[in-house]
């Protein structure tokens, strides 16, 4: 007999037992839980057929079209889902714990399956999802203006042990209007959610959670609110870096991209960098003058970030300039600052 089990109680066992999710495929691409495996009992077009014939017939009759539709599948049902769980031991969820779950669990139940049927389905996960961003974390902002190395360093405190939430990296994006590099794709504005909310879940409550300064969007994705106020409120580290170092840095990293992803992404900005620096900085992409472009561009970013510290709290804001530029001497340096500023 399958088991019924709450998201919480799942969610303990997640690393052990796979789950499958047997929404369409639609419905997983727009946002699933993380880790999990899409095993749709309808295709797109089958699951509108069997809605409709709901709405406009009736649940028996929907229920006999959806037996009609899924009959051919469920040999290869159980052989897909012995490829997932081999021990089978496997959670199984559709959107609200109902007639999609409820079938798969029963036949994977009958082959010899050990089923966790998720109560509430997708719809309870999410609202465990936006439980997360209530929690109270320790957060510990790191600011500085771009081309600082504000991700590489942090990448760097994760490889030291730290608590790390990389928002730049859980939504495909860097942030500014060159951010998506010519090649991120960014995931729904739900599955950037849920990834976040899976990171969340594993940070201890009373370690630091060390997180990049991040305007409320990154790209077109929203950081939660919740979240977001909990970072505003956070003391915050910001480093100085040379501009020359900084200069060279973005350079480096925006030289390979091609020039006409970089000519619209200024674009973008025209009115903001102004007609005159845009059209300077569009003839500097194009005669290949990286370091004149990033230059003109950063005089439009580093007054942004400006504009954002004077927002915050000057008490929880302190400075620390960074000479060295090996990046582990850089993150030793700012958990040291951390620690000597909490003695005093």
């Amino acid at each position: 007999m399958f088991k019924p089990i709450t998201i919480n109680n799942f969610l303990l066992l997640k690393d052990s037992v796979a789950l499958v999710d047997v929404r369409t495929p639609a419905e997983y691409a727009h946002g699933h839980v993380p880790g999990s495996f899409n095993l749709p009992l309808f295709s797109n077009e089958e699951r509108i057929k069997v809605g409709t014939t709901y709405k406009q017939v009736g649940r028996e009759e929907a229920i006999l079209l959806g037996f009609d539709l899924a009959g051919p599948k469920w040999s290869g049902f159980i052989k897909d889902a012995l490829i997932i769980a081999p021990k089978k031991k496997i959670g199984v969820h559709c959107w609200r714990g109902g007639m999609r779950s409820g079938a798969m669990a029963w036949a994977l139940d009958l082959y010899g399956f050990e089923v966790y049927v998720i109560q509430g389905g997708y719809k309870k996960y999410r609202g465990w999802v936006h439980q997360q961003f209530d929690r109270p974390y320790n957060i510990q902002m790191l600011g500085g203006m771009t081309g600082s190395g504000k991700t590489r360093i942090l990448q760097q405190l994760q490889v030291m042990g730290e608590q790390v939430i990389d928002l730049e990296y859980l939504a495909q994006h860097q942030g500014s209007s060159y951010g998506s590099m010519n090649k991120m794709v960014q995931p729904t504005q739900e599955q950037f959610e849920n990834n976040l909310a899976e990171q969340l879940k594993n940070t201890h409550p009373q370690k630091k959670v060390w997180v990049e300064d991040e305007s409320l969007t990154i790209g077109k994705r929203s950081i939660p609110n919740p979240f977001w106020q909990q970072m505003r409120d956070a003391a915050m580290i910001d480093i100085k870096v040379d501009l020359q170092q900084r200069v060279n840095a973005l350079a480096d990293e925006y030289g390979s991209l091609d020039k006409d992803f970089l000519i619209e992404s200024t674009e973008r900005i025209r009115k903001r960098l102004g007609p005159e620096q845009t059209k300077y900085a569009i003839e500097a992409i194009m005669e290949g003058r990286m370091r004149d472009f990033v230059k003109i561009v950063l005089v439009y970013y580093d007054k942004t970030y400006r504009t954002g510290l004077s927002k915050r709290d000057v008490s929880k804001v302190l400075s620390l300039e960074l000479d060295d530029t090996d990046i582990a001497t850089q993150a030793n340096n700012i958990l040291n600052f951390t620690i000597n500023a909490a003695a005093n």
